[in-house]
């Protein structure tokens, strides 16, 4: 049985980007993966589209026939998708691979906060882990990493599948940078601490927040990912083995 690897991420953090790079290097491994595109709004993708929903649905079209403005549209057209899984998940079952890399739309919020895309997510398939891509920029703010830790335990609360946390773009990062998010990640303590040094309104909220996401046991080591160099993407592809398999290689026949 395959896996369905979702990308999850806020807009611009390089969902589609690493759905590419994944997808080339799985293939260099010689390990079988299917691309699948859920935002009916995309345009120009980098990558060889296997199934897109924008057979199905199409935000253009939407615009133009419900005279919808694209706001509304996005909208519109997510519950549209949701709608479609079943045909969607037909056309999963005709492909014989590993893996399904599921990239999912730009704006979060259409894919995590929408009741449908739960319902959707059980259609395609229970085994299931989502890729959580942390945006390098606002990872360098204490404030900024708290605020993604909490979309990502949002994100797994909503879907209850396992979740992998990865900082994206991490060659935009000094190693300096990179050294400083990644031990918040694995110490609450150096983060916490780095929030009362940059004291301001929201610090305290920050503070009960770690605590929250540290007592519900979602604290989790964030793995630097880079689509340019390939960084931490063997690391994706041992975490599903982990996840699934019980840490054995899933090879081809």
């Amino acid at each position: 049985m395959a896996v369905n690897l979702y990308f999850v991420g806020t807009a611009g953090s390089g969902k589609t980007t690493l759905t590419k790079a994944f997808k080339d290097w799985m293939d260099q491994q010689g390990y079988q993966a299917v691309t699948v595109n859920l935002d009916p709004g995309a345009d120009n993708l980098p990558y060889a589209v296997d199934i897109d929903v924008r057979d199905w649905v199409s935000l253009s079209e939407v615009m133009r026939e419900q005279e919808l403005g694209p706001n509304g549209a996005q909208i519109v057209s997510a519950d549209m998708v949701a709608m479609k899984s079943q045909e969607i998940r037909k056309v999963m079952d005709e492909y014989e691979c590993h893996y399904f890399l599921i990239d999912t739309p730009g704006q979060m919020e259409l894919f995590t906060f929408r009741e449908a895309s739960r319902e959707m997510v059980r259609t395609l398939g229970e085994r299931s882990l989502i890729n959580f891509l942390f945006d390098p920029v606002l990872s360098k703010q204490p404030s900024g990493f708290v605020s993604l830790m909490s979309l990502a335990a949002t994100t797994q609360f909503r879907f209850d599948i396992p979740y992998f946390p990865v900082l994206s773009k991490s060659d935009l990062l000094s190693e300096e940078e990179m050294e400083k998010i990644t031990s918040w990640s694995k110490d609450f303590w150096r983060l916490d601490t780095a929030l009362r040094e940059k004291a301001s309104p929201e610090t305290q909220v920050s503070i009960e927040l770690i605590k929250s996401i540290q007592n519900m046991g979602l604290q989790r080591g964030i793995t630097p990912v880079s689509s340019v160099d390939q960084q931490g993407l063997e690391e994706i592809y041992t975490a599903v083995q982990d996840a699934f398999f019980g840490g054995d290689d899933l090879m081809t026949d």
